[in-house]
Order: structure tokens, then sequence, then C-alpha cells
């Protein structure tokens, strides 16, 4: 096959993997990146490297899955281990990510503001826009607008080099791991990696390479677009660290929000710095905000059978775009009400994610070592010893993660 060949079926290929990893990079993930860097230097930049290592593995195999049968994670857990136990996940990752979608309207909210727009009109214009471009759109066109929009999430690279870092201490922090031995860096370290790889993402992969009708043949390319969207969204994640860390740790800036990190940029960083980076918020927010809740409708509308995809109209899947409004449409609403319990639904949504991602994973394990679905496809064994070492430490990183979320809260509730 010749190279322009290859090319040409690359990027018709294109997207599932870009979009999905990159999008991971949501409102809830730029904010634990800037306080990594603001609180702790370029301390934390090593915990990338494994991060990315087992972000790659994990969404090679749903990739894989997808390409070869042609299903989503959901039809796939139904038809192997029935309706129940698969009911029972959609509602609480349900609940996961309707928390997710408050938290990037949050965000798509507080980026706004410190813009100069008022909330009140931005909120219910970008939760309209973002609609009617899931309802109304096809697949290939609601593809094409992510593609572009991934595109601004390279603001951040810009805004590191502006930041102007020191250089060999930034790839050294990179290369050489530094643990500190406080709860508050700990709790950092897991963050990141919880933040990078989240349930949602392993059901949106698979549903999105199933209705784009990638088959086993050009699975190959399909890897390749994993492997650079999974690569893309830590090099954005390093530079997010990088800025925070050159410009807000040597001042002692506390923060606990991505848009305070912007704010802070202006008088250190400059104006430019400052624009860059609340806007690239705002992109990834309004991303975010989007893929959630599309990811939810798939998975829901797969695991009970319900006809689904971006190419349906409403009448065709009317769950499918119903789940979709509704989660856009209340989302949207709770940021706009005073006092609405918005940190409660962030936390349970972290917890949630937290509690079912070694589930998820090991449904997937399960499924892609299963020679009647994937036939001559399952992992190799060293593969399976990657991977199952990837997701018992991923485990054990999570159930800490939980258990240091619910602890305050009982000591404060308790």
């Amino acid at each position: 096959m010749s190279l322009w060949r290859r090319i040409i079926i690359f990027l018709s290929i294109m997207g599932p993997g870009i979009i999905t990893a990159n999008i991971d990079n949501d409102a809830s993930g730029i904010t634990t990146y800037s306080v990594a860097g603001a609180r702790f230097g370029y301390a934390l930049l090593w915990t990338l490297i494994p991060t990315t290592i087992a972000l790659v593995v994990i969404q090679e195999m749903v990739a894989r899955m997808g390409a070869i049968t042609g299903k989503g994670l959901s039809d796939l857990i139904r038809e192997n281990y029935g309706v129940r136990s698969t009911f029972f996940m959609m509602n609480v990752l349900f609940i996961a990510n309707f928390g997710t979608t408050v938290a990037n309207f949050a965000g798509w909210a507080a980026s706004m503001e410190i813009l100069g727009f008022s909330k009140y009109l931005m909120v219910p214009l970008g939760a309209l826009v973002i609609w009617i471009l899931v309802v109304k759109g096809s697949y290939r066109f609601v593809e094409r607008i992510l593609l572009f929009a991934c595109l601004l999430y390279f603001g951040y690279v810009i805004s590191g080099f502006m930041s102007k870092p020191a250089w060999k201490e930034v790839l050294s922090s990179a290369f050489i791991p530094q643990i500190k031995w406080n709860s508050e860096f700990i709790m950092l370290s897991i963050a990141i990696i919880g933040t990078t790889i989240t349930p949602w993402m392993q059901f949106y992969l698979q549903s999105s390479i199933a209705e784009k009708g990638i088959r086993k043949e050009e699975y190959k390319a399909s890897r390749l677009d994993v492997f650079i969207g999974c690569s893309i969204t830590d090099i954005i994640s390093f530079f997010i660290i990088v800025t925070c860390a050159t410009t807000l740790f040597p001042h002692g800036i506390r923060i606990h929000e991505a848009s305070e990190a912007a704010l802070a940029l202006k008088p250190l960083a400059g104006n430019y710095a400052f624009l860059i980076f609340a806007i690239s918020l705002a992109n990834a927010a309004l991303l975010g905000a989007i893929i959630v809740p599309l990811a939810t409708s798939y998975y829901i509308c797969e695991a009970m059978g319900w006809e689904r995809g971006v190419n349906k109209t409403f009448s065709e899947a009317p769950q499918f775009m119903w789940i979709y409004s509704f989660m856009i449409v209340i989302a949207s609403l709770l940021i706009l009400i005073p006092g609405a319990p918005l940190v409660f639904l962030m936390i349970l949504s972290s917890v949630l994610n937290g509690v079912l991602l070694p589930f998820v994973l090991i449904y997937v394990l399960s499924l892609v070592n299963n020679k009647k679905i994937m036939g001559g496809y399952v992992n190799s064994k060293s593969y399976n010893v990657i991977t199952w070492g990837t997701v018992g430490v991923l485990t054990a990183l999570t159930i800490f993660f939980v258990i240091t979320l619910l602890l305050p809260m009982r000591a404060k509730y308790g």
C-alpha cells in the first residue's frame, strides 16, 4: 500500500481517538492541572508519563473492540453479562456524568465572566448552540466541528511558552520522579490519573467508532488515531502545569479553579497569556458539555437496546435525543440558580467515576480476551500483563482517591 493511500485512509478514519482523549481535558481536568502546577511547581510533571502509557493501553483495547465487533461497550456488556448489571452501571454512570456536565457548564460560565460576559446570557446561549449542533447535525459534521475545536487546545502550549519556564528544570522534573509525602501531593497525583482516565471515555470511544463504521481492516489507522489523541491530550496537560508552575508557584498563589489561574496570569504573564488561557478554558468546558452528555446518551441507549446516534433524527431515536437534551438543559439551569449544590455534584461525580472505573476496566479486559467476541484480535500474553498491571495500579489509586474524598466529608458532616 502506498504512503499516500495510507494517509488518505488515516484522514478518513481520524476522529474518535483524538476527540475522546482531548475532550477528557475538560473544565475539571484543566482545574486539576492548574492547581497541581500552582501548588507544587514542576514536581508533578513526571506523573504524566505513566498516565499517558496507561491511557494508551486502555484506549487501544476499547478502540479495537469497537472496530472488530462494530458494537458499543454497553452493547457488549449487556449481551455478555445481562441487563441487570448493565442497568445498575448505567444509572450510576448517569449520575456521575451529570455532575461532570455541571462542572463543564460551571467552567464555561466562569470563563465567560472573566472575559467580561454575563453567565446569564452565555450559559443559555452555549447550551442552545451545542444542543442544535448535535440534534440537528450529522455525525460527520459534528466530528469536524469537534476536531477543529481540539486545535484550540494548543492555546495552552502557546501560554506555556509565553510564561518562559526554566526548560532544564522542566525536563528534569518530567523524567525524574519527585514524591512529597504529604496528603495534598498524593491527592493531586491520583487526581491527575483520575481526571485523565474516566469511565465515560471508554463508552464514548467505542460507540463513536461503531457509529462511524470503522471496520477491522481499518483498525491500524484507528489505533494510530488513538495513539495521537492520547499523546496530544497529555502534551496539553503538560503545558497547563508548566504555565501555572512558572507563573503562580513562585509567588505562592493558591488557586482552586482554572478560571482563577487565568485571572492570576494577567499581572504575571501579560494580557495575551491570560486571554489564551481563558479562551482555551471556555473551549474545553463547552466541548466537555457536548461530549459527556453525548457519551451518556450512547451507553444508556445501547444498554437498553434503543436506537441511538447523531445521524438519527428525534423521531428515529427519541430516547437518545431526550437524554442528551435533558442533561444539557438541567445542567445549564443549575448553573444559573443561586445556591445550587454545584460543589456537592462535582464531588459526587468524582467519587462515582472513581468507584466505577475499576469495574468498567475489568469488563473491558474480560471482553477483549473473549475469543468468541474478538476472534484473533484478543490481547497477547505480554499485553495482558501490562493491562492487568495497569488496572491493578489504577484500582488501588482509585480506592485511595475515593477514600481521601470521603473522609473529609465524613469528618465535616458525620
